[in-house]
């Protein structure tokens, strides 16, 4: 592992990949629209000061968590025994096989296959992807629930242009090679800087495709984009992947029917969703949402939820208005389960829960994690309210995490300078 001396080496590459930016990042002085897969651009009404969800919040059970003296049960890292190029995901396929897929920023995808690393991705569209950006990158992944039967699988990147990318793709006659001449895009859009892409993908209980968008970057969502309902930015998009072409629109999604917003629109008000999963045994939705310069949250959407939530910003971070000088009535808002603040770091990654069998003392936490500081933690409900446990702190930047396909939960990092980041699975003490 490397000492912290050589996280400057990888902040070199990564420039704090996810971390909230107090400045802003980069950016071109007016916002680009967003546009749909049409190319069309979207009207800019101007965001109200105030808007109301379209159905209740969440109601959490006394949030957000706090430190407690009674920890969850313990955890160490076990590290796979070969390394990646920034490797910000890993998931896996679903199909029996018990295959990890990796996804690297540059804009390739490994297989660890029988504990050994297949050399030869199983998707490399590196000519395609736009990584020299901090934030930007090959970013997200996930197959389709029927991917045994189909083949398809989805990727989310920005392009050559900057632009936030969706794409479907097909596995080739060879199970370990994705074709890449089967791209079709579902979304391109346009964003107006380089950071807050979001670019997390993953299929709901549901079946449905769900897209985690930023807010188009810079600082205190200067576009605007957080609560204009008229922008795919800043928000949770819930697509049907097999219905029209290249999507269809849900018919329960919260907004159908109403022109004032994009039909795709399942919740708003994020700044940049830096991973969400569904717990695979409660279906809850679990998303963290990096914060500005305050406060990194925890949002916990339990099953059955119905869509139209919004979580706050920019008129909230975290459990706080926003700016916290500010008075703010945050009565229609989601208010995260957890929150931590500077002294825990500046930039949230969202994990799983865990439902592994290898380690059974492990099993209902979720795990997330801290990018700057390397810090690793758990939450948990305990009685009516929720329990958070740090569970370690090392010297890694953690990317992401992952699940494979039995239930195991992992966690990407740059953690060397020398082009080789590991990836470590959780394991209990």
């Amino acid at each position: 592992m490397a000492p912290r001396g050589r996280l400057l080496l990888a902040g070199a590459l990564s420039a704090l990949l996810l971390a909230c930016q107090s400045a802003s990042a980069a950016s071109p002085s007016q916002p680009a629209p967003a546009t749909g897969p049409t190319g069309q651009a979207a009207a800019r009404p101007a965001a109200s000061s105030n808007p109301a969800a379209a159905s209740q919040p969440v109601s959490a059970a006394k949030p957000p968590a706090v430190q407690q003296s009674d920890a969850a049960p313990r955890i160490r890292l076990e590290a796979l025994p070969f390394g990646f190029r920034q490797p910000l995901f890993l998931t896996h396929a679903g199909d029996g096989r018990g295959r990890q897929f990796v996804v690297e920023k540059g804009g390739a995808i490994r297989i660890v296959k029988g504990g050994q690393l297949v050399p030869t991705p199983f998707l490399d569209i590196q000519a395609r992807v736009r990584a020299s950006g901090s934030e930007q990158g090959l970013l997200g992944l996930a197959f389709h629930p029927r991917y045994a039967e189909n083949g398809r699988f989805f990727v989310a990147y920005t392009d050559s242009s900057g632009r936030n990318t969706v794409e479907r793709y097909q596995v080739s006659s060879d199970p370990d090679r994705g074709d890449p001449s089967t791209g079709v895009t579902l979304l391109s859009i346009d964003d107006p800087a380089q950071n807050h892409n979001g670019g997390m993908l993953t299929f709901g209980p549901d079946g449905m495709l769900w897209v985690g968008t930023g807010d188009g970057g810079g600082s205190g969502d200067r576009y605007g984009n957080g609560q204009n309902r008229q922008t795919l930015l800043g928000k949770m998009l819930r697509l049907d992947v097999d219905s029209g072409e290249p999507y269809g629109i849900p018919a329960d999604n919260p907004f159908v029917g109403q022109p004032e917003y994009r039909p795709e629109i399942w919740a708003m008000g994020l700044r940049n969703p830096w991973r969400y999963t569904f717990d695979r045994a409660t279906g809850d939705l679990w998303i963290a949402d990096v914060g500005q310069n305050a406060y990194e949250e925890i949002d916990l959407v339990t099953a059955g939820t119905a869509g139209g939530l919004n979580f706050g910003w920019p008129l909230m971070e975290g459990m706080h208005c926003f700016p916290e000088s500010a008075s703010c009535d945050q009565t229609p808002y989601v208010r995260p389960v957890a929150e931590y603040g500077r002294g825990g770091g500046c930039s949230v990654t969202g994990g799983y829960v865990y439902r592994g069998s290898a380690s059974p003392s492990l099993q209902g936490l979720y795990f997330f994690g801290d990018f700057c500081t390397g810090r690793v933690w758990s939450l948990d409900r305990q009685g009516d309210g929720w329990r958070m446990t740090e569970q370690l702190q090392q010297a890694i930047q953690i990317s992401s995490f992952g699940e494979d396909e039995a239930g195991e939960v992992y966690l990407t990092t740059f953690s060397g300078g020398d082009g080789s980041h590991q990836i470590y699975r959780i394991v209990a003490q």
